[in-house]
Parts: structure tokens; sequence; C-alpha cells
């Protein structure tokens, strides 16, 4: 039996869209909120930066956006397609890496052409979520508005994303630098550090663990992003430590709130398209009753199951969203847990040239691409 429910997606980026779209095709009734002007999530470049440049001052002005502005895809768009939506080459940018503003677009018409424009909330902002017995309360606010706005949900997919609370490494005696600090979250354009490479004196070196060093003004730090869910209200049932979100049956269901509460897109290393459309249709299909979870202590059975085998192979919590080299194995059981086909082997192929190049080439590896070998090979 069928079963239609009403569903918050928190976040209207890569993941929050095409579970959207999952949802809307399993004819759930589905609101997508998000605080942004327009769908896109991280790929909308916002010329502005934090008021803190390290944003670690818990009163300064947020930014959510971590995009320069002359950012360029280091994934090819075979990588950043779904299954029956590829990201094709169009006249503002052919290229088989385009900018960010091309990827953009593509989310936009990703979004109009089935549909999830239509149902979401922009310029609004989930301030907390919160379970009331057997449903969901969302407090949100529109901007502009100084009016708190509630609604009831049976269930919350959260894709807010994890690429926006910068991460900033310790290092010992870093409060006798006399230079600047910021994190990359906050770098938008080189000019400002231009003609900076001219003098050298000691008081501007920096020691690295290797035994080199080099004399600078500025500290970047490229130190990646924390998993941050603030609007979450469920009394630690799920908890974030350091990056480890847990407990997560499959990565995605939360075993004590199973099904109503769901994460798309918080695994790590991998091209977030496909692994979220993956993760959006089962969770789809598991809200409308056509796929079956397993009991609540069996799911936690599963996940201590591997923590436990993390362990026994010297590895942290901390790398369980990081699914190399086990990628491949997971998108080909959420594949067949759908019903799809076998998915091809030119994908895992075509990821593992691209790590290649990365190390080998990794300011020259686009442009040298060879486009004619592997348009011949690659399938939708």
């Amino acid at each position: 039996m069928h079963r239609s429910v009403k569903v918050a997606v928190i976040g209207a980026g890569v993941s929050g869209l095409v579970a959207a779209r999952e949802l809307l095709r399993e004819r759930h009734d589905v609101v997508v909120y998000d605080q942004n002007d327009s769908v896109g999530g991280n790929w909308i470049y916002d010329p502005r930066t934090e008021s803190d440049p390290l944003s670690l001052d818990p009163n300064r002005e947020t930014v959510h956006s971590s995009l320069h502005v002359s950012l360029r895809t280091n994934l090819p768009r075979a990588l950043m397609s779904f299954t029956d939506y590829p990201f094709v080459r169009t006249e503002s940018d052919p290229r088989t890496f385009p900018r960010r503003d091309e990827v953009l677009r593509f989310l936009n018409r990703f979004a109009d052409e089935f549909g999830v424009r239509e149902v979401t909330r922009l310029k609004t902002r989930v301030s907390r979520v919160e379970r009331v017995k057997d449903e969901w309360v969302v407090e949100s606010m529109t901007r502009g508005s100084e009016s708190v706005s509630r609604e009831v949900f049976e269930a919350v997919v959260v894709c807010s994303g994890h690429n926006s609370v910068p991460r900033v490494a310790e290092i010992d005696g870093i409060e006798n630098w006399r230079g600047y600090q910021m994190h990359s979250h906050n770098y938008r354009a080189p000019g400002r550090f231009q003609d900076q490479i001219k003098c050298v004196n000691k008081d501007g070196s920096i020691s690295f663990q290797d035994g080199s060093s080099i004399f600078a003004n500025t500290i970047i730090y490229c130190t990646g992003y924390k998993y941050h869910f603030p609007f979450l209200d469920i009394n630690g049932i799920v908890t974030v430590e350091d990056k480890c979100v847990g407990p997560l049956y499959k990565h995605i269901f939360a075993p004590a709130l199973a099904p109503s509460l769901s994460f798309i897109g918080i695994v790590t290393k991998e091209p977030i398209f496909l692994m979220a459309e993956l993760q959006s249709k089962w969770m789809a299909r598991v809200l409308s009753g056509k796929i079956l979870l397993p009991t609540e202590d069996m799911m936690m059975k599963s996940i201590e199951d591997i923590y436990h085998e993390m362990e026994e192979n010297g590895l942290p919590k901390t790398c369980s969203l990081s699914l190399r080299p086990l990628q491949a194995e997971y998108k080909h059981w959420l594949a067949t847990q759908i019903g799809l086909p076998p998915l091809g082997e030119w994908r895992e192929k075509l990821l593992s040239e691209i790590f290649k190049k990365l190390g080998e080439l990794p300011l020259t590896y686009r442009d040298q691409w060879d486009d004619t070998y592997w348009d011949s090979i690659i399938q939708f």
C-alpha cells in the first residue's frame, strides 16, 4: 500500500533539490526551506565575506557560500549529472570542467523541470526542528519578517550541506603570529593578496612539520568544514562528533526516529550528485512504504558493526562518513534496493582517473583532458 506523508526538506542545494524531486515522484507533500534568495545552495556565489575572517566569533554575521569568484569544477560534467538528467554542455560554457555559474544554471534548470521551485520557500531560515509526540514541528523565519512560523510535518529530511561552517586547525604558537589569518571559506578573489611575496623578514617565518619553512604575510586555513545542525532539537539522538554524524543507518536514517528523520548527502570524498540521488530514491520509497527498514535494534547492530570494523582497522569514528574505498559497494547496494540496473563501471573508472590527475597535474589536467576518449565510454 502506498503511503503519502508531509515532508519538510531543509536546504535547496544539490541534496535538497534531488531529495525533493524523488519525494514528489513518490507523491509526498513536500515543502523545501532555504535561507538563500534562490536554489543552488553552496553553488550560489556571494561576494560578501564574514565579519570574522576565521569564522570563530559566535556573534559574526554568517555567510553561507564558500565559493571564490573564479572557481572552476574539478569534476567533469558526467560526474555532476543525475542518472536521468545529464549535465550537458551549453553555449554559455561548453567545457567539460565548467565554471561555478554553469553548475548553478544546471541546478536551476533541474529545479524548474521537476517542479521543485514551486514547493520551495526561499529567504526562509529554519531555526528549530523539534519532535513533539509523533510529529515534527518546524519553526522558520522569512527574511524581513519578525514573526516565527510553525508548521507540522510527518517527516524531516536534512539537506543543509556541510561546506559552510569552517573548521580551523589548532596550531601551537599561533598566538605569536602577527600576520593576517583567514579560512578559505572567506576567500573570494586574489586582489588583496597581490604583491605581498616582495620582502622577507624573520618575524614572518612559518615552520612546517616536515622541517621546511616559508616567509609569509597571510595564513589561509584550507582545513575543511564542520557538520553543523543547530536547528535540530532531538535530545542527542543524533550527535556530531568532529566529522562523525550518528548513529545513522546506511548514513541516512536515525534508527530511533526512522523513517521520519533522514540525512541526505553527508558522506564525503564522493561526488554528491549521484550519491544524493541514490540516497533520495531509497529514502522516498521508504517513506512511501515500498521499502521496509529493519527494526531499530537491527539498524543499531549494523551501525555498531561498522564502528567495530573501523576500530579493528585503526580508523576513528570521524572517518565513518568517508566511504572510500567502499563507495562503489555502497552505491550498488542503494541501486539494488531501489530496483535500478547495475551502475556503469565507467563512473568509478572516471573518478579514479580524476584522483590520479589531481595528484599528477593539479593545475593543468582540466585543459589537457581527453574528451574524445571519455565521451566514447560514458553512457547515460
